[in-house]
């Protein structure tokens, strides 16, 4: 589908927290906070989740959060993947007494396009959807030139991988930025979710497949990052690869839940 760039009417005013994990991100988070804020979003709120990074991304964090109202900051003492940040983050973002109907996850690194929130949330209100990913491999998706072809490799045969052993349908499965319903995050039960690192997205794509949760897909192009070091390691990479199998030999045997045919799942 191709979605108008502009919000309509009163979506505006949309409640929506965009989470932001970080470790020694110091050097990015400013300026991706700056752009979020400047989105004509007027109730976006700013959760940074931080890792008790040693370069004082934290520090930096609660700075912003004193002097912009809508930034917060949650601190974790215990440096244990993505995966728990994100867990931590979300739970936090649905207890907020400001009630979000939607949260937004993306990367601290300015790997993802600010700019396409308003898109996913323009698809989410105007299509339905529960999750909306921002996506790579669809029509019009495309990745950094930089990329050289064992990262290009690895990155598409992640996708196929998950999608081959767990049936997920998702063009973009290993995608990091996405808009979810704060509805279906609620009835994901974060607490059963396993992944530490970055099997955390494809672990909630099988989730959200179960569940019955619509899940739609708007292109972006993926910038690398320009400072800073990617936190892919050789552990993150096996558990990667061993999440899938683990998450289907668990659910084996039980039913999809179901749901009314208004929500039923299609990638898009």
């Amino acid at each position: 589908m191709t979605e108008p760039a502009e919000l309509r009417g009163d979506e505006w005013r949309t409640p929506l927290t965009v989470v932001v994990p970080t470790y020694n991100e110091a050097d990015n988070l400013r300026p991706l906070v700056g752009a979020l804020l400047a989105l004509p979003l007027e109730r976006l709120r700013v959760l940074v989740v931080d890792d008790d990074s040693p370069d004082g991304t934290g520090k930096l964090a609660d700075e912003l959060a004193g002097t912009h109202g809508r930034v917060s900051v949650l601190h974790r003492t215990v440096k244990n993947g993505l995966g728990r940040a994100y867990v931590e983050g979300f739970t936090a973002a649905l207890n907020d007494p400001d009630e979000p109907e939607w949260v937004v996850q993306m990367d601290a690194d300015g790997s993802h396009p600010v700019d396409a929130i308003p898109r996913l949330l323009h698809t989410a209100l105007r299509a339905g959807a529960d999750v909306v990913i921002g996506s790579r491999y669809v029509p019009g998706g495309s990745i950094d030139s930089t990329w050289g072809i064992n990262r290009k490799y690895l990155s598409g045969f992640g996708n196929w991988y998950a999608n081959r052993v767990l049936g997920l349908n998702i063009h973009d499965a290993t995608a990091g930025f996405k808009l979810w319903s704060s509805r279906e995050l609620r009835s994901l039960d974060l607490a059963r979710v396993r992944s530490n690192g970055y099997a955390f997205q494809v672990e909630m794509n099988f989730l959200a497949r179960r569940r019955g949760c619509r899940i739609m897909e708007i292109p972006i192009h993926f910038t690398d990052r320009a400072v800073g070091q990617s936190k892919m390691n050789f552990r993150v990479k096996v558990e990667s690869a061993l999440r899938p199998w683990r998450l289907r030999w668990h659910y084996r045997g039980q039913h999809h839940e179901i749901r009314l045919p208004h929500s039923a799942g299609s990638a898009g």
